[in-house]
């Protein structure tokens, strides 16, 4: 199916241009979006005649969107989870996570502009790709950790997926003799 596009849609082309796409592509998310409308003679004429107005309407939702980025530019979110000693999360975190994130420091990000293909699921420091506009992107960080003071150790440049960085223990100085009696002979003296 043809359609004129409304605004810039990425991996697909720029206001105005008429392109083919699949059908159920343009029926479902295109046409009830209001990002395109079909391309036939009546509907070109309807868009040349609302061309400026929706320019506007597209550089004002972009001004809005370059605003927020940059708010956000160069911030660092602490997340907080529960998380194994290999660094592994019990859960995961994913792009509505990232948005309640975002929204409790004030941001209203829908979470079709969250770029995460797949959830965070170990702790460390991860960029996620945030979509504001359809020309304006930018990258935030997260500080995923099991608590805020591992947060801010992490944040310094440690690794905390070792006994030494979460216990303070230094694994290669264990011995088995710190857990284990070598006198005893493995009989327990109630059972004897």
């Amino acid at each position: 199916m043809e359609v004129i596009l409304l605004e810039r849609i990425n991996k697909l082309g720029q206001m105005g241009e008429t392109v083919k796409v699949r059908d159920g592509y343009a029926r479902n998310f295109l046409l009830p979006q209001g990002k395109a409308l079909r391309a036939n003679a009546a509907n070109k004429t309807r868009f040349e005649t609302e061309r400026a107005t929706l320019e506007a309407r597209n550089l004002e939702r972009k001004s809005e969107a370059q605003k927020v980025a940059e708010a956000l530019e160069g911030k660092s979110f602490i997340v907080v989870r529960s998380a194994g000693e290999t660094g592994q999360l019990y859960g995961s975190v994913a792009a509505r996570d990232v948005v309640e994130i975002l929204a409790a420091e004030g941001f209203n990000i829908g979470r079709n502009q969250v770029e995460l293909n797949t959830p965070i699921k170990t702790i460390g420091l991860h960029k996620v790709e945030l979509q504001l506009h359809a020309e304006v992107e930018i990258h935030v960080e997260l500080n995923v950790a099991r608590s805020a003071e591992e947060a801010e150790r992490q944040a310094k440049g440690e690794s905390l997926t070792s006994a030494d960085a979460i216990y303070g223990v230094d694994e290669d100085a264990l011995r088995p003799e710190d857990f284990f009696d070598p006198e005893a002979d493995g009989v327990d003296e109630d059972e004897a």
